[in-house]
């Protein structure tokens, strides 16, 4: 079964074993990081570091001066842990051992922006931003994306690229000595402290007959019974019913500006895949999104598995010609299994995936990536 592997290219760079380490696994690609948010890496086989930390959300390539020019909105390369073209350079190895390579590309989840340009994040129902999230509902924001996705997918020599982010982010993200979990929240009180009250949004929820500012104390109020420590108040589902319309309208908007953007750039047969989750409410690195719509846009979707592979089931029962890639997770760390690769790769292709993904082949120890290879389900 085709899979690809997820790769940073400081996994690569500074270690002349790491292509022949991930080619033996058996995979045919892999899929490296081109833009990436601010994160803290091991880096368990490389022969001069263990961490690496990456201080901002950066392209890992020079960014085009030509295609930046008079944007207010633009990205910042990488600092020391990628330096000069890192993704170029990591690329160029990885096709010298024979493996194919597709970029990832990291969209709506940034807080380096959010930190410089705060009116660009989202802002909750209480008036706090996340720094970490562009509002996609915002035109800037929009054509900023658009614009980074174009750049960052189509690098010189890959034959393809996964879009990460293409869509809302929220409340949910892993921040540095997180303390948000004192309080569960359910999905629906999850979505409701992601939905936007920016500007942009405000106008936006005019438009499918609501009024921002009723919207905003009826939002609070169905979630003060979440922090008393009960259920979400009985207008939850109602104000999640109520305003998706508008921002599966705006998820889709970028979804198909970018995608554009993308193929015009890359040029014929440029692949370009989405990660995706069939609720179109979610938010995060796998976009909410409608199975049917989204598989009108791109040549396929990315779907997380580490759970179990019941999302899936929407994607696959369009019958599309598209690929459906489950993502599996395969760090023992991180609640992978790759002792059980086998069995969940059959399990995932009786369930229509066409393809697998491998999060996350230069995070995993040795260990985990010899199970890998002894699997031999993957090509």
């Amino acid at each position: 079964m085709k899979a690809s592997a997820f790769l940073y290219p400081w996994d690569v760079l500074g270690d002349p074993d790491a292509p022949a380490r991930i080619a033996d696994l058996g995979v045919r690609q892999v899929t490296l990081a081109s833009a990436y948010h601010s994160t803290r890496a091991l880096t368990p086989h490389h022969p001069g570091h263990r961490i690496v930390t990456a201080e901002y959300a950066a392209v890992l390539y020079p960014p085009d001066e030509p295609h930046w020019q008079g944007r207010e909105l633009r990205p910042c390369p990488a600092g020391a842990w990628a330096p000069g073209d890192a993704y170029g350079e990591a690329a160029a190895s990885l096709a010298a051992a024979g493996l194919d390579v597709h970029s990832w590309v990291v969209l709506a989840h940034n807080s380096r922006l959010g930190a410089e340009h705060p009116e660009t994040s989202v802002v909750n129902a209480y008036g706090d931003r996340y720094p970490w999230a562009p509002c996609i509902a915002q035109p800037r924001v929009r054509a900023y994306l658009v614009a980074l996705a174009a750049e960052a997918a189509a690098r010189p020599g890959a034959g393809g690229t996964e879009l990460e982010s293409c869509g809302w982010y929220g409340l949910a993200h892993l921040h540095g000595h997180d303390k948000i979990a004192g309080v569960a929240l359910d999905g629906t009180a999850e979505y409701l402290m992601s939905l936007c009250f920016c500007a942009s949004c405000e106008r936006g929820y005019g438009e499918v007959g609501l009024d921002a500012g009723e919207l905003r104390v009826r939002v609070r109020g169905a979630l003060e019974p979440v922090w008393r420590g009960g259920p979400v108040g009985a207008s939850g589902a109602e104000l999640l019913a109520a305003t998706l319309e508008f921002r599966t309208r705006a998820a889709r908007e970028l979804q198909e500006a970018a995608v554009a953007a993308v193929r015009e750039r890359g040029g014929p047969g440029f692949q370009v895949l989405l990660h995706a989750d069939p609720r179109p409410e979610r938010c995060g690195a796998n976009a909410g999104v409608d199975a049917r719509h989204v598989l009108g846009v791109a040549d396929g979707v990315v779907v997380p598995c580490a759970g179990g592979p019941d999302l899936l089931a929407p994607f696959a029962a369009l019958g599309s010609a598209g690929v459906l890639a489950a993502n599996l997770t395969v760090v023992s760390g991180m609640g992978g299994r790759p002792g059980e690769l086998a069995r969940e790769a059959a399990r995932v292709a009786a369930l229509g995936a066409t393809e697998l993904r491998l999060y996350h082949t230069g995070l995993a120890s040795r260990t985990d990536l010899e199970a890998v290879r002894r699997a031999g389900v993957l090509g």
